[in-house]
Protein backbone atom coordinates (compact mmCIF):
# COMPACT_ATOMS: atom_id res chain seq x y z
CA UNK A 1 0.00 0.00 0.00
CA UNK A 2 1.47 3.04 -0.97
CA UNK A 3 0.78 7.08 -1.08
CA UNK A 4 1.86 10.10 -2.43
CA UNK A 5 1.33 13.49 -1.20
CA UNK A 6 3.00 16.75 -1.13
CA UNK A 7 4.07 19.26 1.24
CA UNK A 8 6.43 22.15 1.46
CA UNK A 9 8.96 23.98 3.93
CA UNK A 10 11.44 27.49 3.73
CA UNK A 11 15.21 27.05 2.66
CA UNK A 12 16.23 30.81 3.28
CA UNK A 13 13.11 32.48 2.72
CA UNK A 14 11.56 30.82 -0.30
CA UNK A 15 9.59 27.60 -0.23
CA UNK A 16 10.50 24.41 -1.89
CA UNK A 17 8.19 21.56 -2.23
CA UNK A 18 8.68 18.11 -0.73
CA UNK A 19 7.49 14.81 -1.96
CA UNK A 20 5.44 13.16 0.98
CA UNK A 21 6.08 9.07 -0.05
CA UNK A 22 4.41 6.96 2.26
CA UNK A 23 4.54 3.00 2.20
CA UNK A 24 3.13 0.33 4.66
CA UNK A 25 4.22 -3.22 4.82
CA UNK A 26 3.50 -6.66 6.57
CA UNK A 27 6.13 -6.65 9.38
CA UNK A 28 6.80 -5.59 13.09
CA UNK A 29 4.58 -1.98 13.71
CA UNK A 30 7.69 0.32 12.85
CA UNK A 31 7.25 4.10 11.61
CA UNK A 32 10.27 5.42 9.92
CA UNK A 33 10.77 8.56 8.39
CA UNK A 34 13.66 9.17 5.71
CA UNK A 35 14.41 11.96 3.76
CA UNK A 36 17.44 14.02 6.26
CA UNK A 37 14.71 14.64 8.45
CA UNK A 38 15.70 16.88 11.84
CA UNK A 39 14.52 16.18 15.56
CA UNK A 40 10.99 18.22 14.66
CA UNK A 41 10.67 15.94 12.03
CA UNK A 42 11.64 12.84 13.46
CA UNK A 43 9.46 13.50 16.44
CA UNK A 44 6.72 13.94 13.80
CA UNK A 45 6.51 10.15 14.25
CA UNK A 46 4.32 10.67 17.61
CA UNK A 47 2.30 13.51 16.61
CA UNK A 48 1.04 12.13 13.65
CA UNK A 49 0.49 8.25 15.93
CA UNK A 50 -1.46 10.20 18.65
CA UNK A 51 -3.20 12.91 16.25
CA UNK A 52 -4.42 9.93 13.80
CA UNK A 53 -5.70 8.02 17.03
CA UNK A 54 -7.78 10.74 18.85
CA UNK A 55 -9.22 11.68 15.39
CA UNK A 56 -11.37 8.88 15.26
CA UNK A 57 -9.15 7.05 11.95
CA UNK A 58 -7.59 3.70 12.78
CA UNK A 59 -3.77 3.91 12.86
CA UNK A 60 -2.43 0.71 11.24
CA UNK A 61 0.00 -1.76 13.09
CA UNK A 62 2.40 -2.66 9.67
CA UNK A 63 5.48 -0.80 9.32
CA UNK A 64 4.99 2.35 7.84
CA UNK A 65 8.38 3.99 5.91
CA UNK A 66 7.85 7.68 4.99
CA UNK A 67 10.44 9.33 2.62
CA UNK A 68 10.89 12.99 2.27
CA UNK A 69 12.17 13.74 -1.01
CA UNK A 70 14.52 15.53 -2.19
CA UNK A 71 16.19 12.80 -0.04
CA UNK A 72 19.70 14.77 -0.24
CA UNK A 73 18.34 18.42 1.15
CA UNK A 74 18.25 18.50 5.30
CA UNK A 75 14.50 19.20 6.20
CA UNK A 76 13.20 21.02 9.45
CA UNK A 77 10.28 22.05 11.26
CA UNK A 78 7.21 20.61 11.80
CA UNK A 79 4.98 21.39 8.10
CA UNK A 80 5.07 18.08 7.06
CA UNK A 81 2.33 16.71 10.16
CA UNK A 82 -0.41 17.05 8.03
CA UNK A 83 1.24 15.39 5.05
CA UNK A 84 2.30 12.43 6.63
CA UNK A 85 -0.76 11.72 8.92
CA UNK A 86 -3.23 11.84 5.39
CA UNK A 87 -0.36 9.69 3.22
CA UNK A 88 -0.67 7.50 6.19
CA UNK A 89 -4.39 7.42 6.07
CA UNK A 90 -4.08 7.28 2.00
CA UNK A 91 -1.95 4.29 2.29
CA UNK A 92 -4.08 2.14 4.44
CA UNK A 93 -7.69 3.26 2.35
CA UNK A 94 -8.97 5.50 4.90
CA UNK A 95 -8.95 8.47 2.26
CA UNK A 96 -8.70 8.30 -0.94
CA UNK A 97 -6.05 8.95 -2.83
CA UNK A 98 -7.34 10.39 -5.75
CA UNK A 99 -8.61 13.28 -3.82
CA UNK A 100 -4.85 14.27 -2.49
CA UNK A 101 -4.38 15.15 -6.00
CA UNK A 102 -3.15 18.59 -7.01
CA UNK A 103 -3.12 19.68 -3.38
CA UNK A 104 -0.45 21.00 -1.05
CA UNK A 105 -0.48 20.34 2.51
CA UNK A 106 1.18 22.76 5.08
CA UNK A 107 0.40 21.92 9.25
CA UNK A 108 1.54 20.94 12.78
CA UNK A 109 -0.01 18.63 14.56
CA UNK A 110 -0.82 18.20 18.47
CA UNK A 111 -1.68 15.37 20.08
CA UNK A 112 -5.86 15.75 19.79
CA UNK A 113 -5.25 16.19 16.47
CA UNK A 114 -5.83 20.01 16.13
CA UNK A 115 -3.77 22.15 13.46
CA UNK A 116 -1.23 24.81 14.89
CA UNK A 117 -0.02 27.84 12.77
CA UNK A 118 3.67 27.71 11.05
CA UNK A 119 6.07 30.23 10.19
CA UNK A 120 6.75 31.17 6.66
CA UNK A 121 3.22 29.90 5.06
CA UNK A 122 3.31 33.01 2.19
CA UNK A 123 6.88 31.55 0.90
CA UNK A 124 5.39 27.65 1.03
CA UNK A 125 2.59 29.07 -0.84
CA UNK A 126 4.18 30.98 -3.19
CA UNK A 127 6.04 28.15 -3.98
CA UNK A 128 2.96 25.42 -4.14
CA UNK A 129 1.39 28.63 -7.14
CA UNK A 130 4.69 28.43 -8.47
CA UNK A 131 5.23 24.29 -9.15
CA UNK A 132 0.96 24.55 -10.06
CA UNK A 133 -0.71 23.40 -7.20
CA UNK A 134 -4.38 24.06 -7.33
CA UNK A 135 -5.40 24.06 -3.07
CA UNK A 136 -3.64 24.02 -0.32
CA UNK A 137 -4.81 22.67 2.73
CA UNK A 138 -3.58 24.70 6.02
CA UNK A 139 -4.17 25.99 9.49
CA UNK A 140 -7.07 27.85 10.20
CA UNK A 141 -4.71 30.56 11.54
CA UNK A 142 -2.35 30.97 8.84
CA UNK A 143 -5.54 31.31 6.17
CA UNK A 144 -5.43 34.96 5.73
CA UNK A 145 -1.58 34.83 5.30
CA UNK A 146 -1.96 32.01 2.28
CA UNK A 147 -4.97 34.34 0.59
CA UNK A 148 -2.32 36.93 -0.13
CA UNK A 149 -0.74 34.54 -3.03
CA UNK A 150 -3.43 34.83 -5.62
CA UNK A 151 -4.37 31.93 -7.78
CA UNK A 152 -4.22 29.22 -5.28
CA UNK A 153 -7.31 27.81 -3.74
CA UNK A 154 -6.76 28.49 0.35
CA UNK A 155 -8.66 25.83 2.15
CA UNK A 156 -8.10 26.43 6.05
CA UNK A 157 -8.80 23.12 8.39
CA UNK A 158 -9.01 23.19 11.94
CA UNK A 159 -8.42 19.10 12.77
CA UNK A 160 -7.14 16.33 11.16
CA UNK A 161 -10.99 15.25 11.07
CA UNK A 162 -11.65 18.07 9.47
CA UNK A 163 -8.79 17.53 6.99
CA UNK A 164 -9.93 14.33 6.18
CA UNK A 165 -13.81 14.97 6.24
CA UNK A 166 -13.03 17.33 3.25
CA UNK A 167 -11.32 14.99 1.06
CA UNK A 168 -13.44 12.14 1.45
CA UNK A 169 -16.56 14.25 0.67
CA UNK A 170 -17.52 15.84 -2.78
CA UNK A 171 -17.46 19.29 -2.58
CA UNK A 172 -15.53 21.46 0.08
CA UNK A 173 -17.34 23.93 2.10
CA UNK A 174 -17.92 27.34 0.53
CA UNK A 175 -15.83 29.17 3.17
CA UNK A 176 -12.94 27.18 1.97
CA UNK A 177 -13.30 28.50 -1.63
CA UNK A 178 -13.06 32.00 -0.25
CA UNK A 179 -10.24 34.21 -1.94
CA UNK A 180 -8.37 37.59 -0.53
CA UNK A 181 -6.43 40.35 -1.97
CA UNK A 182 -3.11 41.66 -0.58
CA UNK A 183 -4.60 43.64 2.34
CA UNK A 184 -1.89 46.34 3.40
CA UNK A 185 -1.35 46.29 7.13
CA UNK A 186 -2.66 49.49 9.14
CA UNK A 187 0.12 52.25 9.21
CA UNK A 188 1.69 52.74 12.85
CA UNK A 189 2.36 55.54 14.42
CA UNK A 190 5.73 57.38 13.72
CA UNK A 191 7.71 59.82 15.53
CA UNK A 192 7.78 63.13 13.87
CA UNK A 193 11.16 65.77 13.39
CA UNK A 194 9.12 68.95 14.65
CA UNK A 195 9.75 66.95 18.05
CA UNK A 196 13.82 68.10 17.39
CA UNK A 197 15.09 71.38 18.84
CA UNK A 198 17.88 72.80 16.87
CA UNK A 199 19.91 70.48 14.91
CA UNK A 200 19.01 71.81 11.23
CA UNK A 201 22.38 70.30 9.25
CA UNK A 202 21.77 67.06 11.02
CA UNK A 203 17.67 66.91 10.04
CA UNK A 204 19.11 68.14 6.25
CA UNK A 205 21.70 65.13 6.02
CA UNK A 206 18.98 62.50 7.28
CA UNK A 207 16.82 64.01 4.51
CA UNK A 208 19.48 63.64 2.24
CA UNK A 209 20.01 59.93 3.60
CA UNK A 210 16.19 59.35 3.41
CA UNK A 211 16.17 60.65 -0.32
CA UNK A 212 18.55 58.56 -1.83
CA UNK A 213 18.62 55.56 0.87
CA UNK A 214 22.49 56.38 1.93
CA UNK A 215 23.90 55.00 4.78
CA UNK A 216 24.47 58.01 7.45
CA UNK A 217 26.57 58.16 10.66
CA UNK A 218 26.00 60.39 13.32
CA UNK A 219 28.99 61.02 15.81
CA UNK A 220 28.42 63.49 18.95
CA UNK A 221 28.23 64.01 22.69
CA UNK A 222 25.87 62.06 25.41
CA UNK A 223 22.67 64.04 24.68
CA UNK A 224 23.05 65.81 21.84
CA UNK A 225 20.30 63.34 19.86
CA UNK A 226 21.65 61.13 18.30
CA UNK A 227 19.14 58.22 18.98
CA UNK A 228 16.20 60.64 19.25
CA UNK A 229 17.37 62.00 14.99
CA UNK A 230 17.55 58.18 14.02
CA UNK A 231 14.32 56.92 15.62
CA UNK A 232 12.55 59.55 13.42
CA UNK A 233 14.08 58.99 9.96
CA UNK A 234 11.30 56.26 8.95
CA UNK A 235 8.61 59.22 9.78
CA UNK A 236 10.41 60.53 6.41
CA UNK A 237 10.89 57.66 3.95
CA UNK A 238 8.31 56.66 1.35
CA UNK A 239 5.99 54.40 1.48
CA UNK A 240 6.96 50.60 0.53
CA UNK A 241 5.70 49.42 -3.07
CA UNK A 242 3.51 46.60 -3.52
CA UNK A 243 6.75 44.20 -4.68
CA UNK A 244 8.73 45.57 -1.60
CA UNK A 245 5.71 45.07 0.49
CA UNK A 246 6.08 40.97 -0.53
CA UNK A 247 9.58 41.12 -0.58
CA UNK A 248 9.39 42.51 4.15
CA UNK A 249 6.25 40.43 4.73
CA UNK A 250 7.98 37.17 3.06
CA UNK A 251 10.82 37.73 5.29
CA UNK A 252 8.78 38.80 8.47
CA UNK A 253 6.47 35.25 7.91
CA UNK A 254 9.95 33.20 7.62
CA UNK A 255 11.52 34.89 10.89
CA UNK A 256 8.25 34.40 12.77
CA UNK A 257 7.55 38.03 13.19
CA UNK A 258 4.41 38.89 11.46
CA UNK A 259 2.41 40.80 13.64
CA UNK A 260 -0.84 40.81 11.49
CA UNK A 261 -1.06 37.36 9.31
CA UNK A 262 -3.02 38.06 6.37
CA UNK A 263 -1.98 41.45 6.20
CA UNK A 264 1.22 42.92 4.21
CA UNK A 265 3.79 45.14 5.91
CA UNK A 266 3.14 48.27 4.34
CA UNK A 267 5.89 50.55 7.13
CA UNK A 268 9.48 50.12 6.33
CA UNK A 269 11.69 48.43 9.21
CA UNK A 270 13.04 49.87 11.76
CA UNK A 271 15.54 47.62 13.68
CA UNK A 272 17.52 48.48 16.55
CA UNK A 273 19.54 45.20 17.55
CA UNK A 274 21.41 45.89 21.57
CA UNK A 275 25.33 45.95 21.10
CA UNK A 276 25.82 42.63 22.86
CA UNK A 277 24.14 40.98 19.05
CA UNK A 278 26.17 38.17 18.24
CA UNK A 279 27.50 38.15 14.80
CA UNK A 280 25.25 35.20 13.63
CA UNK A 281 22.23 37.14 14.81
CA UNK A 282 23.17 40.26 13.07
CA UNK A 283 24.14 38.35 9.66
CA UNK A 284 22.15 35.51 10.33
CA UNK A 285 23.27 31.69 10.53
CA UNK A 286 22.39 28.33 11.53
CA UNK A 287 22.76 24.68 10.83
CA UNK A 288 19.99 25.71 8.68
CA UNK A 289 20.05 29.81 8.47
CA UNK A 290 17.75 31.83 9.22
CA UNK A 291 17.62 35.73 8.59
CA UNK A 292 19.33 38.26 10.98
CA UNK A 293 19.07 41.78 11.57
CA UNK A 294 20.22 42.97 8.68
CA UNK A 295 17.81 40.98 6.38
CA UNK A 296 14.88 41.65 9.05
CA UNK A 297 16.25 45.35 8.25
CA UNK A 298 15.07 44.91 4.35
CA UNK A 299 14.15 48.03 2.93
CA UNK A 300 14.17 49.68 5.89
CA UNK A 301 16.61 50.75 8.48
CA UNK A 302 19.10 49.11 10.94
CA UNK A 303 20.39 51.38 13.56
CA UNK A 304 23.17 50.54 15.12
CA UNK A 305 23.25 52.85 18.82
CA UNK A 306 26.88 53.28 20.16
CA UNK A 307 28.63 51.27 17.30
CA UNK A 308 31.87 51.09 18.72
CA UNK A 309 30.08 48.77 21.39
CA UNK A 310 29.38 46.01 19.07
CA UNK A 311 32.04 43.60 18.46
CA UNK A 312 34.39 44.21 16.16
CA UNK A 313 33.84 40.64 13.81
CA UNK A 314 29.89 41.97 14.30
CA UNK A 315 30.61 44.89 12.43
CA UNK A 316 33.15 43.70 9.96
CA UNK A 317 30.61 41.01 8.32
CA UNK A 318 28.53 43.95 7.84
CA UNK A 319 30.68 45.03 4.74
CA UNK A 320 28.97 42.59 1.93
CA UNK A 321 25.49 43.34 2.54
CA UNK A 322 26.46 46.98 2.76
CA UNK A 323 28.04 46.57 -0.70
CA UNK A 324 26.42 43.44 -2.54
CA UNK A 325 22.26 44.54 -0.55
CA UNK A 326 22.52 40.34 0.06
CA UNK A 327 23.70 38.22 2.37
CA UNK A 328 25.43 34.83 1.45
CA UNK A 329 26.17 32.15 3.77
CA UNK A 330 27.18 28.57 2.81
CA UNK A 331 26.75 25.37 4.54
CA UNK A 332 27.94 21.77 3.75
CA UNK A 333 24.89 21.25 2.21
CA UNK A 334 22.81 24.50 0.65
CA UNK A 335 24.16 28.04 -0.17
CA UNK A 336 21.53 30.73 1.07
CA UNK A 337 21.18 34.38 -0.11
CA UNK A 338 19.03 36.61 2.03
CA UNK A 339 18.03 40.27 0.71
CA UNK A 340 19.38 42.99 2.74
CA UNK A 341 18.85 46.50 0.99
CA UNK A 342 18.73 48.34 3.80
CA UNK A 343 20.17 51.93 5.11
CA UNK A 344 22.67 51.43 8.18
CA UNK A 345 22.04 54.61 10.72
CA UNK A 346 24.88 54.21 13.17
CA UNK A 347 25.68 56.53 16.14
CA UNK A 348 28.95 57.07 18.02
CA UNK A 349 30.56 59.04 21.33
CA UNK A 350 33.64 60.64 19.81
CA UNK A 351 35.80 58.73 22.94
CA UNK A 352 34.42 56.11 25.46
CA UNK A 353 33.66 59.01 28.24
CA UNK A 354 31.85 60.77 25.15
CA UNK A 355 33.13 64.25 25.24
CA UNK A 356 36.61 64.78 23.71
CA UNK A 357 36.36 67.98 21.61
CA UNK A 358 33.93 69.23 23.65
CA UNK A 359 35.71 70.19 26.49
CA UNK A 360 33.46 73.23 26.83
CA UNK A 361 30.72 71.11 28.38
CA UNK A 362 32.75 68.12 30.21
CA UNK A 363 36.68 67.71 30.67
CA UNK A 364 37.36 64.33 28.24
CA UNK A 365 38.78 61.66 30.76
CA UNK A 366 40.06 59.01 27.98
CA UNK A 367 43.56 58.38 27.79
CA UNK A 368 44.90 58.75 23.59
CA UNK A 369 45.38 54.50 24.16
CA UNK A 370 41.56 54.53 25.20
CA UNK A 371 40.62 57.04 22.04
CA UNK A 372 42.47 55.52 19.74
CA UNK A 373 41.05 52.02 20.32
CA UNK A 374 37.92 52.65 20.66
CA UNK A 375 37.97 54.52 17.61
CA UNK A 376 39.44 51.47 15.72
CA UNK A 377 36.76 48.88 16.19
CA UNK A 378 35.23 51.30 13.31
CA UNK A 379 37.78 49.95 10.79
CA UNK A 380 38.19 52.25 7.10
CA UNK A 381 36.71 49.93 4.93
CA UNK A 382 33.25 49.59 6.88
CA UNK A 383 33.45 53.67 7.02
CA UNK A 384 34.18 54.05 3.69
CA UNK A 385 30.97 52.38 2.96
CA UNK A 386 29.15 54.87 5.08
CA UNK A 387 27.89 57.80 2.40
CA UNK A 388 27.50 60.26 5.08
CA UNK A 389 29.47 61.37 8.41
CA UNK A 390 27.73 64.32 10.15
CA UNK A 391 28.71 66.09 13.39
CA UNK A 392 25.77 66.34 16.32
CA UNK A 393 26.77 69.11 18.46
CA UNK A 394 25.34 69.51 22.16
CA UNK A 395 22.09 72.25 21.76
CA UNK A 396 22.21 74.76 24.16
CA UNK A 397 19.56 76.10 26.42
CA UNK A 398 18.21 79.00 23.81
CA UNK A 399 17.52 76.40 21.18
CA UNK A 400 15.87 74.21 23.16
CA UNK A 401 13.53 76.65 25.03
CA UNK A 402 12.58 78.14 21.63
CA UNK A 403 8.66 77.32 20.90
CA UNK A 404 8.51 78.49 17.15
CA UNK A 405 6.96 75.59 15.27
CA UNK A 406 9.47 73.31 13.42
CA UNK A 407 9.25 71.36 10.35
CA UNK A 408 7.34 68.47 10.53
CA UNK A 409 8.63 64.94 9.11
CA UNK A 410 4.97 65.38 6.78
CA UNK A 411 6.91 68.31 4.66
CA UNK A 412 9.92 66.57 4.81
CA UNK A 413 8.64 63.24 3.73
CA UNK A 414 6.99 65.13 0.60
CA UNK A 415 10.67 66.45 -0.73
CA UNK A 416 12.02 62.99 -0.57
CA UNK A 417 9.04 61.12 -2.02
CA UNK A 418 9.37 63.79 -4.68
CA UNK A 419 12.98 62.63 -5.17
CA UNK A 420 12.52 59.43 -5.22
CA UNK A 421 9.79 59.36 -7.74
CA UNK A 422 12.70 60.85 -10.01
CA UNK A 423 14.63 58.08 -9.30
CA UNK A 424 12.24 55.51 -9.99
CA UNK A 425 11.32 57.37 -13.29
CA UNK A 426 15.52 57.81 -13.90
CA UNK A 427 15.94 53.69 -13.08
CA UNK A 428 12.97 52.31 -15.23
CA UNK A 429 13.33 48.85 -16.68
CA UNK A 430 16.59 48.61 -14.11
CA UNK A 431 17.14 46.38 -11.44
CA UNK A 432 17.13 49.28 -8.90
CA UNK A 433 15.39 51.90 -7.10
CA UNK A 434 17.57 54.39 -5.46
CA UNK A 435 21.05 56.45 -6.28
CA UNK A 436 22.77 54.51 -3.49
CA UNK A 437 23.02 51.28 -5.22
CA UNK A 438 23.37 52.61 -8.62
CA UNK A 439 26.91 50.38 -9.98
CA UNK A 440 29.71 52.20 -11.67
CA UNK A 441 27.88 51.76 -15.31
CA UNK A 442 25.21 53.88 -14.42
CA UNK A 443 27.20 56.50 -12.41
CA UNK A 444 28.66 57.30 -15.95
CA UNK A 445 26.05 57.65 -17.49
CA UNK A 446 23.69 59.78 -14.67
CA UNK A 447 26.35 61.55 -12.74
CA UNK A 448 27.52 64.16 -15.29
CA UNK A 449 29.23 67.30 -13.85
CA UNK A 450 30.17 70.39 -14.83
CA UNK A 451 33.14 71.88 -14.98
CA UNK A 452 33.24 73.67 -11.92
CA UNK A 453 32.14 70.95 -10.00
CA UNK A 454 34.61 68.69 -11.58
CA UNK A 455 37.44 70.72 -11.08
CA UNK A 456 36.13 70.94 -6.99
CA UNK A 457 35.92 67.15 -6.92
CA UNK A 458 39.18 66.86 -8.49
CA UNK A 459 40.74 69.33 -5.63
CA UNK A 460 38.98 67.47 -2.98
CA UNK A 461 40.05 64.09 -4.22
CA UNK A 462 43.60 64.68 -4.32
CA UNK A 463 43.74 66.53 -1.08
CA UNK A 464 41.71 64.39 1.18
CA UNK A 465 42.90 61.25 0.06
CA UNK A 466 40.05 59.57 -1.26
CA UNK A 467 39.10 56.15 -2.43
CA UNK A 468 37.66 54.77 -5.30
CA UNK A 469 34.47 54.05 -3.54
CA UNK A 470 34.54 57.30 -1.68
CA UNK A 471 34.79 59.26 -4.97
CA UNK A 472 31.73 57.07 -6.88
CA UNK A 473 29.97 57.51 -3.33
CA UNK A 474 30.17 61.65 -3.31
CA UNK A 475 28.75 61.53 -6.78
CA UNK A 476 25.73 59.50 -6.17
CA UNK A 477 25.47 61.88 -3.50
CA UNK A 478 25.63 64.65 -5.27
CA UNK A 479 23.03 63.19 -7.68
CA UNK A 480 20.46 62.63 -4.78
CA UNK A 481 21.04 66.36 -3.58
CA UNK A 482 20.58 67.73 -7.04
CA UNK A 483 16.82 65.19 -7.02
CA UNK A 484 16.12 66.81 -3.90
CA UNK A 485 16.73 70.28 -5.75
CA UNK A 486 15.08 69.30 -8.60
CA UNK A 487 17.94 69.76 -11.30
CA UNK A 488 19.30 67.38 -13.69
CA UNK A 489 22.49 68.59 -13.58
CA UNK A 490 24.81 68.26 -10.95
CA UNK A 491 26.28 71.09 -9.82
CA UNK A 492 28.99 72.92 -7.78
CA UNK A 493 27.01 73.27 -4.71
CA UNK A 494 25.48 69.64 -4.78
CA UNK A 495 29.18 68.54 -4.98
CA UNK A 496 30.45 70.50 -2.13
CA UNK A 497 27.90 69.25 0.15
CA UNK A 498 28.36 66.35 -0.96
CA UNK A 499 32.05 66.34 -0.50
CA UNK A 500 30.91 68.16 3.14
CA UNK A 501 29.70 64.33 4.22
CA UNK A 502 32.37 62.74 3.29
CA UNK A 503 35.14 65.05 5.59
CA UNK A 504 33.98 64.38 9.15
CA UNK A 505 35.99 61.02 9.39
CA UNK A 506 39.28 63.14 8.55
CA UNK A 507 38.65 65.08 12.14
CA UNK A 508 37.96 62.37 14.33
CA UNK A 509 40.21 59.18 12.59
CA UNK A 510 43.35 60.95 11.90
Amino acid sequence: MYAKLYSSSVLGIDGYIVEVEVDISNGLPVFDVVGLPDSAVRESRERVRAAVKNSGSQFPLQRITTNLAPADLKKEGSSFDLAIAVGVLAASGQVSPDRTEGILFLGELALDGTLRSLNGVLSMAMAGKEAGFRRLFLPAANAEEARLVEGIQVIPVCTLQEAVALLNDEEPPSAAEEEGSPIPEVEQALEDFADVQGQAHVKRAMEVAAAGMHNLLLIGPPGSGKTMLARRLPSILPEMTMQESLEVTKICSTAGQLSHRGKLVSHRPFRSPHHTISQPGLIGGGVIPKPGEVSLAHRGVLFLDEMPEFSKKALEVLRQPLEDREVTLSRARAVITFPSEFMLIGSMNPCPCGYFGYEEDRACTCTPHQIRRYRSKLSGPLLDRIDIHVEVPRVDYQTLSETRPKETSETIRERVHRAHAIQSKRYRGEKLLHNSVMPPSLIRKHCQLKKEARNLLKQSFDSLGLSARAHDRILKLARTIADLAGEEAIDTPHVAEAIQYRTLDRKWWE
